[in-house]
């Protein structure tokens, strides 16, 4: 929780601070008084500042205190994070993730309790050290924009320097093309590609196109240093897979030195087999790679600027998307390279998916941790105050900030913030995303004299292997479990609706007293 809480600075007057007029960056009026303190850079150290430590004035009234941000805590060698952009991409309309996506942006989905999508890539953008981040949104976008300029506004946010996190948002633009929505991957960033090429004049060597839906932790200067060691045009960067999984994927074929080859959309039958590599090229063992015969395309590449830039405008200007047609066409004529990314990651892009990874985390020990003293996962600061617990039995489960929970189990749930659950409330295998606002108890017993029902879940109600969206309303007596095995419903009027065998109530929705689902 603590991390969560460091995911947003403050931008103070300096007339507040005794200066003149304008503003100023924590840290600015110390390092106006310390010569040593390098002006340039965010993360630095002297002989009385540890790495790592932004010093700031929190309060005209406080005159020692300090903020604590670790620096980069991937390390790299060579590759400057200055001459890395990144740019995540998080436009498009997330039908698969539908109804969860019926009025946000996927990568505004809510995960783990208290953080959104869009936190991963962000995180491990600042935790790679790289602070110039451009984040292109189309659809649904409102609460995304809203928790990045709350979150990651580096005017009104985290001092990174030179660095900045720019919303660049669909939008009509002069011209036959300038008239359309984005219509792909590489198309959303040709339409801004004035952006990209007025950045190369700024020392930038290097763009990172990242997706804004996988859940993973990643150096990315890693990835950066072997496209630069192999002096490629274009990395991909793909985990290794096996038979089971493989044919969900685009694959790659390499050769001897780790350059691509070929690639095959989703393959199946001969075909899949004819994609097998030896995997052992990029770092595993031969029992891993007898294992994991095949590599699959995380949707996460490094290109050099120039490269991409004539890629788009005079190569392929018709092309829309990366994976599946600029990146497979360049195979021929450029050098693109695979890098092998070897650990946890997951492609957040169906209910199902979405629902299993989340339920992942509460088990002990978990494939992937939010935590990380080195490279925390950073979110919207709530300040909201501990969870109250009364009389509870709670089994692997993860319970977020400022939630009220009265003699209920909860078993292999995750509940998250502002969550209240009543007495006899049972919850197994339920991902409870928690609520926008308080209502307060005179609110909730006036609603409960009415008939009406409060936000959360009322008393005796049994819940079982469903997600519930924001700010739902769920009565007393309630039974949510699906026994028919249903895989497929539609029920909006009655506010839920059931995909892949999972119940999702909906965001905002009321479930009267007494409902069976």
């Amino acid at each position: 929780m603590d991390s969560c809480l460091m995911g947003n600075a403050c931008l103070l007057n300096k007339g507040a601070l005794g200066g003149g007029g304008g503003s100023l960056f924590w840290g600015e009026s110390f390092m106006n008084k310390a010569p040593n303190f390098n002006k340039n850079l965010s993360f630095t150290s002297t002989k009385k500042v540890n790495h790592g430590v932004a010093c700031s004035l929190l309060t005209p009234n406080i005159d020692n205190d300090s903020l604590i941000y670790p620096t980069p805590g991937f390390q790299s060698s060579n590759a400057d994070p200055k001459n890395v952009v990144s740019i995540i991409l998080g436009g498009g309309a997330g039908t698969r993730l539908f109804p969860l996506t019926s009025k946000r942006a996927k990568p505004a989905v809510p995960i783990g309790g208290c953080y959104r999508l869009i936190d991963i890539p962000m995180s491990n953008c600042i935790n790679s050290g790289i602070k110039k981040i451009f984040v292109l949104t189309q659809y649904n976008s409102f609460s995304l924009n809203r928790h990045l300029s709350r979150t990651y506004n580096l005017g009104n946010g985290v001092n990174f320097g030179d660095g900045f996190v720019e919303v660049l948002a669909a939008t009509q633009t002069p011209g036959e093309a300038g008239k359309k929505w984005f219509q792909g991957t590489a198309d959303a960033v040709r339409q801004f590609i004035w952006v990209f090429e007025n950045a190369k004049h700024k020392n930038v060597e290097h763009i990172v196109i990242l997706s804004g839906d996988h859940l993973y932790r990643m150096n990315y200067m890693d990835f950066v240093q072997k496209h630069i060691d192999t002096n490629a045009d274009i990395t991909v960067s793909c985990i290794p897979m096996d038979d089971s999984r493989a044919s969900d994927y685009g694959l790659m074929k390499i050769d001897g030195t780790g350059r691509i080859v070929q690639f095959a959309e989703k393959p199946k039958g001969p075909d899949l087999k004819s994609m097998k590599v030896d995997t052992t090229v990029l770092g595993l063992s031969m029992r891993e790679a007898e294992q994991f015969p095949y590599i699959a395309s995380m949707g996460v590449y490094v290109f050099r600027t120039d490269v991409l830039l004539k890629l788009l405008k005079w190569s392929y200007p018709s092309s829309n998307d990366f994976g599946s047609e600029i990146i497979p066409a360049a195979v021929d004529d450029h050098n693109v390279q695979a890098y092998l990314f070897n650990d946890y990651w997951e492609d957040i892009g169906t209910i199902k998916s979405f629902f299993d990874a989340n339920l992942a985390l509460t088990e002990q020990p978990p494939k992937f941790e939010f935590y990380d003293s080195l490279t925390p996962f950073y979110t919207s600061p709530r300040f909201l105050p501990p969870t109250k617990v009364d009389k509870c039995k709670i089994v692997e489960a993860i319970i977020s900030h400022g939630c009220f929970l009265h003699e209920c189990s909860i078993e292999h749930s995750i509940v998250g913030v502002r969550s209240r659950l009543e007495t006899g409330v049972e919850l197994k295998d339920t991902m409870m995303m928690g609520a926008d606002y308080y209502q307060t108890e005179s609110e909730i017993a006036s609603m409960l004299a009415e008939g009406k029902v409060p936000i959360g879940v009322g008393r005796d109600t049994k819940i079982t292997n469903c997600i519930i969206d924001k700010n739902a309303k769920i009565g007393k007596d309630v039974i949510i479990a699906n026994t028919d095995n249903v895989e497929e419903a539609e029920r909006p009027s009655e506010g839920f609706f059931i995909r892949s065998g999972i119940t999702v109530v909906l965001k905002n929705a009321t479930i009267k007293d007494g409902t069976v689902i």
